[in-house]
């Protein structure tokens, strides 16, 4: 039954993101191995869409770790929990919580030895800005755990680069960049602490070159002028060429003007579902206090309020004129709105 659950959860996120983004873009994902014990690890910009976007493109189910504060309500955590998502503690959530990932990474360690994925995001924290940020030491601490407690699994680690054109924008592009394997067992010649902060270093080097990495040191004039060469974001490679060039080697091109017909058809889009646009604009994107939060939000409400909507105004349509304009309503709003995003 879990398995038929977690088909039927991943395909229709999957349709939902379909709907949300205008291009999703998937790379090298031959890298990922069909089975056997995987660790994901990404940058993390944008909230819940990253685990979204890694759970549906990936090709793998997998455990994913997520802040324990989410889990507090008891119909969320069974939710959350019945997904494979696992509550991880970090100290702002109290220093008598920490304890708790002892558990939790022995849960994680067990999944990876039966050949399960584990999913987690070692910056420890999301932000939007696109620079890779230090990471932190719990998955090098899952990967030892996995491997002194069960010696034979043969672990290794893809890490993956989720670039955003702009990621609170509606209907942004993305573009998932799957990296080469690393082997955990090739991280085992010294002491645990020495191998420990290597692991880090070279998943940290990986992901800088999976996405857009900006040295913090001088970001927002790097970043302006990068916008300003109108700097293609789900190319990375272009983009670290540039920045490491000093802004010599840049080749990018042009992006279109504003398009009329795009524009229309958002405007009509709007007037469709004028509903859950009101909700959004009035009551649900006032109360977001962290950019990064805006696009999980937003495809929530996508996901959730825009099907009752539909349905609610066709069997109204329905009972006033007909089902033929009741149909005609529900095709004509759900082509507009893909055709919107799309174009």
């Amino acid at each position: 039954m879990k398995k038929i659950w977690l088909h039927s959860v991943r395909f229709y996120i999957k349709l939902g993101l379909f709907f949300y983004y205008r291009r999703i873009q998937v790379m090298n994902v031959e890298n990922v191995p069909i089975n056997g014990p995987v660790i994901f690890v990404s940058n993390h910009n944008n909230a819940l869409m990253d685990a979204l976007l890694i759970a549906t493109q990936s090709g793998r189910f997998s455990y994913f770790l997520t802040r324990a504060s989410v889990f507090k309500k008891p119909f969320i955590n069974a939710l959350l929990r019945s997904l494979n998502m696992l509550p991880v503690y970090r100290i702002r959530d109290g220093w008598n919580t920490v304890t708790n990932n002892t558990a939790i990474f022995e849960s994680c360690s067990s999944c990876l030895s039966k050949g399960e994925a584990v999913a987690l995001f070692p910056e420890g924290n999301h932000h939007i800005n696109r620079t890779v940020r230090p990471l932190s030491k719990g998955f090098t601490r899952i990967v030892f755990e996995t491997l002194n407690s069960f010696p034979s699994t043969h672990l290794k680690l893809i890490p993956i680069g989720v670039n955003y054109e702009q990621a609170d924008a509606f209907a942004d592009s993305v573009m998932l960049n799957f990296g080469s394997e690393i082997l955990a067992t090739n991280y085992l010649d010294t002491n645990q602490t020495v191998e420990g902060n290597r692991l880090k270093q070279d998943v940290w080097e990986a992901l800088t070159h999976l996405t857009t990495h900006i040295p913090a040191g001088n970001y927002d004039d790097t970043l302006h002028k990068l916008q300003a060469l109108h700097a293609d974001f789900l190319n990375p490679e272009a983009v670290n060429t540039c920045i490491s060039s000093a802004f010599q080697n840049c080749t990018f091109n042009k992006k279109s003007k504003t398009n009329t017909l795009k524009s229309f058809l958002k405007f009509s889009m709007i007037v469709l579902l004028i509903g859950p646009y009101l909700i959004w604009k009035l009551l649900a994107e006032p109360k977001i206090k962290e950019v990064e939060f805006v696009a999980t939000f937003r495809f929530g409400l996508a996901i959730s309020i825009v099907p009752i909507w539909l349905v609610f105004i066709m069997l109204i349509l329905i009972g006033c004129f007909g089902i033929q304009i009741g149909l005609a309503y529900f095709i004509l709003s759900v082509l507009v709105s893909l055709i919107a995003v799309k174009l």
